[in-house]
């Protein structure tokens, strides 16, 4: 099976930055983004989308894209965010942050997914994208392990919901514990489950 490699990055005016995200599906919490520009010369070993990979296997990848890319950025957007402008628009902003935030400029951004968010630079959606760029991919792990960082602390805060096992997810344990407690301050009001839960509780 074909591994993301620099050949989309190559086709486009340096520095290349890929873009990712992680936590557009959630019930809870926020979006994050990640933007990364990686030296050709010195590119980590086994990138790949981050559902792809053991915990153990980003968090390693995690540390070496930080050593050793050319430039990287996380950002998010806030859950308040996401209930005001909806997830689409709260991801681009997301990534915006996230671009803005390299200290190296970009000069353009392969965006994984079929969408043209607007960004500081030129940008190419590129379907699948943290499957065939690497820069992508790199970008999909600091996305994903970022957030789930921020879960797992919202999970101290918010205990008897489950965050840190299910990021906010739907699951099991997360519907049980919803229709026990109802929703806490980190659960997305505009998502049609929780706004059905709110309702109903208002009725009782």
């Amino acid at each position: 099976m074909t591994k993301p490699s620099l050949s989309f990055e190559s086709r486009h005016p340096a520095p290349v930055c890929g873009v990712d995200e992680a936590g557009r599906g959630p019930w809870a919490g926020p979006v994050s983004a990640a933007a990364v520009i990686l030296d050709p010369a010195d590119v980590p070993e086994g990138l790949d989308d981050s559902k792809k990979l053991t915990e153990a296997r980003r968090i390693a990848l995690e540390a070496e894209i930080k050593a050793r890319a050319v430039a990287w950025s996380v950002a998010f957007a806030s859950v308040e965010e996401i209930d005001r402008l909806n997830i689409l628009k709260a991801t681009g902003l997301a990534m915006r942050r996230a671009v803005e935030g390299l200290a190296t400029p970009a000069a353009f951004a392969l965006v994984d997914g079929n969408y043209r968010f607007d960004l500081p630079c030129p940008t190419e959606p590129l379907v699948k994208g943290d499957s065939k760029s690497a820069s992508i991919a790199a970008a999909s792990i600091l996305a994903k392990q970022a957030r789930d960082r921020l879960m797992i602390e919202a999970d101290a805060e918010f205990p008897g919901y489950g965050f840190a096992g299910h990021k906010g997810y739907h699951a099991p344990i997360h519907v049980a514990a919803l229709n026990r407690l109802g929703p806490c301050p980190i659960h997305r009001r505009s998502f049609a489950p929780i706004r059905a839960l709110i309702e109903q509780r208002a009725l009782i």
